[in-house]
């Protein structure tokens, strides 16, 4: 018997015997995520970590970590409000390590920025003023030309107002993404979320008078109280505005976050059921009314041309992040600043990044040997609804996925999560049950190393 063959018959004994396998464990929009980073203790020069690399098509993602509420499921790091000047120490700070990460960057080769995006916390908590700052920082700073390329801001409705707006669309800001969760009141109170659907759909008209290409509209599904026609309402209310992207997220309550303090009336099992009945009306709906599925998350309408970095943008080689929510990725090293979820730790955080004076060393991060950049590879594209060129695999790493990890491909395909699948084809992609399951299936690819480092992380 090969070993394909004994993998495929473990696995489906395994499959047999895990038939219950939760379908939310982990989103995995990051490999490995910032818990399993740990403090580098030779504190590595940056020059020294991008010498070499191909800095031809950079990412740029500049992070604010500011916002008006902290919502009762965001695990993300970002503080309440800011106190007089707060803002202003923080562009201080932003712009001695976008100096210093630029100088870092060398001229041994071509720096060039394909993409960027802001992100927090809430960009547009900052005023008008600093946003224009902010682009200032991107582009005279770093060299990103943000009116030729994609550029992607998050937005809240609170903050979406005219002046912000227009800044962000003279700048050529091509993607705007708002953060609505539910268009219906009694929802996003339950989702410790204070606002009205007056205010988001107000909101929404200063977004399109903007004319900025793009607008994405996040929504969750698995809110207390929520049922298959409050979530009808939401999904109707959003495709109104004809946006040319919707997210769905499933609701997690996270440790150290509002709703993780509060007591549920259901079962883990009975919310799983509930959160995999709403994706699946959710994902019908969209599908119904003209949208592709792009991931179990993303949804694009059909003919819009997208205007930002994709789902696994965050996770391609070649990453610069400023700011202290913010990862850089080169080939050999993720690396960022400490991370935490306590309002109280935020603070502390946020305060030693904005008395920093050198940021040239990299601080917290994770070795990518070969091993792990499989992993991520194969994450990163598997998780996409388009999957992944076997061909492409095999050209970067050698050999393919179902010899790099014949045990968990196997599991995926017993499972049914995989389509068509076996070695002889030349796409390894995800059934819709697959994708239905991406928050399972993804945790399943870490490795020994990250899981061991994640499970020893003490949340703070």
């Amino acid at each position: 018997m090969s070993a394909i063959a004994v993998a495929t018959a473990d696995a489906a004994a395994a499959a047999a015997a895990r038939a219950d396998v939760r379908p939310y464990q982990s989103y995995v929009y990051a490999y490995p995520h910032k818990t399993a980073y740990r403090p580098l203790p030779d504190r590595p020069a940056l020059r020294d970590l991008w010498r070499g690399e191909d800095k031809s098509a950079l990412s740029l993602y500049l992070h604010i970590p500011f916002c008006e509420v902290r919502c009762g499921f965001c695990n993300l790091f970002t503080r309440i409000g800011a106190p007089d000047g707060l803002t202003g120490r923080y562009l201080d700070a932003l712009e001695r390590q976008a100096d210093a990460v630029r100088e870092a960057l060398g001229d041994d080769g071509p720096v060039r920025f394909a993409n960027a995006a802001f992100g927090g916390g809430t960009p547009t908590f900052l005023t008008a003023d600093e946003l224009t700052r902010l682009c200032d920082i991107a582009e005279r700073r770093m060299g990103a030309h943000l009116r030729s390329v994609p550029l992607s801001v998050e937005t809240s409705p609170a903050t979406a107002t005219a002046d912000r707006l227009a800044v962000l669309a003279e700048r050529g800001a091509t993607r705007l993404s708002i953060g609505v969760q539910s268009f219906v009141d009694a929802e996003a109170r339950a989702a410790v979320r204070p606002q009205r659907r007056s205010d988001v759909e107000a909101a929404l008209g200063r977004i399109r008078a903007a004319r900025i290409p793009v607008l994405n509209i996040d929504l969750i599904y698995g809110i207390d109280g929520q049922t298959p026609a409050t979530w009808r309402t939401s999904l109707d209310a959003a495709l109104a505005w004809e946006p040319e992207e919707l997210y769905l997220y499933p609701l997690y309550k996270r440790p150290l976050t509002g709703l993780a303090r509060r007591r549920t009336a259901h079962t883990a099992t009975e919310w799983d059921e509930q959160r995999l009945d709403l994706y699946r009306r959710g994902r019908d709906h969209l599908l119904a009314h003209g949208y592709e599925q792009a991931s179990m998350r993303m949804f694009r309408r059909a003919g819009a041309a997208p205007q930002g970095p994709e789902d696994h943008a965050c996770q391609t080689d070649g990453m610069i992040g400023l700011g202290c929510g913010a990862r850089s990725y080169t080939s050999a090293l993720h690396y960022s600043f400490d991370y935490a979820v306590d309002m109280g730790e935020i603070r502390t955080i946020i305060d030693d990044y904005t008395a920093t004076e050198d940021f040239s060393r990299a601080d917290r991060g994770w070795a990518m040997d070969g091993g792990e950049a499989r992993r991520r590879h194969l994450l990163q594209s598997l998780l996409q609804a388009g999957g992944m060129p076997l061909a492409e695999y095999r050209e970067r790493f050698g050999a393919g996925p179902y010899e790099d990890f014949p045990v968990e491909l196997a599991d995926f395909a017993a499972r049914g999560w995989l389509e068509g699948a076996g070695t002889g084809g030349e796409w390894l992609r995800l059934s819709p049950e697959g994708l239905a399951h991406s928050d399972a299936l993804g945790p399943a690819l870490f490795s020994p190393a990250v899981r061991a480092a994640m499970a020893a992380y003490d949340p703070k």
